[in-house]
This record gives structure tokens, sequence and C-alpha cells, in this order.
């Protein structure tokens, strides 16, 4: 037995010299640094990946966004290489309705998500792509960047958000993407109705009236399937412009990423009650 136990561990030093694979311990340093939400954010598979792909050189550690600038220099300075850039992007929603200016044809009364409600009918709302308002996004946050104003409608903390993607994927609607802050320029509205559909489900909707394109410079809108659309690739041409003659406010500006703002000629809504559900 003592001979076989010998012999046993001697495979087992033997096997551990040959099987043996090398790890930078600056991965252990790094990995303490990160914030261990594991969002995603960063476009890795999570905190422990991200310092892998860092102490490799593969990416810089500004790309996590989470972190604040100061954390990242710490590792940039543990690894001796510069911490870089990363652009901010935030989560925009593509839709202005709330409870107040667009019009439900039912109250949906089920599971109170926004995923189960779409499966009922798309959700009750009249207009089929809006925003349901059940919080499905407020509640993947896990970041507390999203919170319900009180007309259902989510609104996004761009001093908070990540650009982890969580929101982006839970909305049954699509509603939500990921933008760089650069993206000032913005259609709150992902309605494909025709203009007077639209209007009629939805006050803030956008109508496709091409007041937009005219106004703006050339190439940077377009009207695509009765919804104004935006080329980002001419971003450096789009301003304010734009927005000024919407007639619904459907396009805004976040010269503030918190705070968007509407055009002068945009309808006022001063109606702080929710609208009556649409007669059968």
């Amino acid at each position: 037995m003592a001979l076989l136990g010998i012999a046993l561990a001697g495979v087992i030093a033997y096997a551990n010299r040959r099987l043996f694979v090398y790890e930078d311990p600056r991965i252990e340093e790094v990995e303490a640094l990160l914030p261990k939400s594991n969002c995603g954010a960063c476009g890795t598979a999570g905190c422990r990946n991200f310092a892998e792909k860092v102490v490799a050189g593969e990416i810089l550690p500004a790309q996590c966004t989470v972190n604040a600038p100061a954390q990242n220099q710490v590792i940039a300075s543990l690894l001796g290489v510069a911490a870089g850039s990363v652009e901010k992007r935030v989560a925009r929603l593509a839709c202005a309705g709330g409870r107040h200016v667009a019009y439900m044809r039912a109250r949906y009364a089920g599971h109170a998500t926004c995923r189960s409600a779409a499966v009922v009918s798309g959700g009750g709302k009249d207009c089929a792509w809006g925003c349901l308002g059940l919080a499905d996004c407020e509640v993947a946050c896990n970041f507390d960047a999203i919170h319900m104003d009180p007309h259902g409608l989510p609104v996004v903390d761009a001093d908070k958000c990540t650009a982890c993607n969580d929101c982006v994927e839970i909305c049954p609607k699509d509603l939500f993407s990921l933008e760089p802050v650069s993206r000032q320029l913005w259609v709150a509205c992902k309605n494909l109705a025709d203009g007077d559909t639209a209007e009629k489900s939805c006050e803030v909707a956008c109508t496709a009236c091409g007041k937009c394109v005219v106004d703006s410079a050339p190439g940077v809108m377009r009207l695509e399937n009765n919804l104004a659309v935006i080329d980002y690739g001419q971003n450096a041409l789009a301003g304010k412009k734009a927005i000024e003659r919407c007639p619904t406010g459907a396009i805004v500006s976040f010269e503030n990423p918190n705070r968007p703002v509407k055009g002068t000629e945009a309808k006022k809504i001063l109606r702080k009650d929710d609208l009556p559900l649409i007669s059968a």
C-alpha cells in the first residue's frame, strides 16, 4: 500500500507539472478592481473575462463603463498601459407615449410584466408599437438607472446608465437601443402607421409629415415606412433645426443626455390625467 501511495503521488506530481497552465497573477489584481457586476457592457462575458483581455492587451481599461474613470486609471497604472477612452453610451427609448397622451383600447389585468401583456393582443395599447409601461426595464436594470414616470413611461438616468444592454433585451417591443451621447438627435417614436392613424392613437407620435427632412441638413433625415429616420453617419451635420417644426414633438434633441428638448412648434401637452379607454 505504501508503494502504491508513493507511485500515485509520483503520477500526480508528474501530471501537475506537465498539465500546469500558467495564469498571469495580474488577472486576479485587475479583477479585484472591477465592479463585479458582470453586466457585459464592456463587450466581454463578464468581469473575469474582461480582466483577462485587459492583461493580454486586447482591450483598454476604459472599456469598463461601470467603473469610475479614476478606477480605470488605477488598472492602467497597474498594467503600465494607457487607460484609453470610450465614448459614453446610454439607453434611449423610442417612445414618448405615456398614458396621458397615448390611448388604451383595453385594460390589461394579468401578470404585471410587459412581456406577459405583450402576449395578450399586444398589451392593450392602441399604438401596437408603444411602451406598455409595466416596468420590465426598471426591474431588469441593476444600476438604478431607469425609473417609471407618473404616466407609466421609463425615464433613463444617463449619469447612472452603463449601457449594459439589459433593458434592450427585456423590452418586448424593442424600444430601447444603446446610443453614443454624441447622437443628440432622436426620434422618440417607433410607430409605423400612417400619420392620421398614428396621431389618433398617440398625440406625440411621429406622423411622417416630412418637415424634419426638409429642415435638416441634406442626408441627415429621411422617411421610411411612415417614420422619420436619422442617418447617424451624417451625425456631424445633425443640428437642432430638424426638431423645430415637428408638430407632435416626436423628434427631440438630447443636448443634455438627461433632458430631451422639443422644437418650438411642438404641441404643448398640459394634461396630467390618463386618457380614457377607447370605446369599442
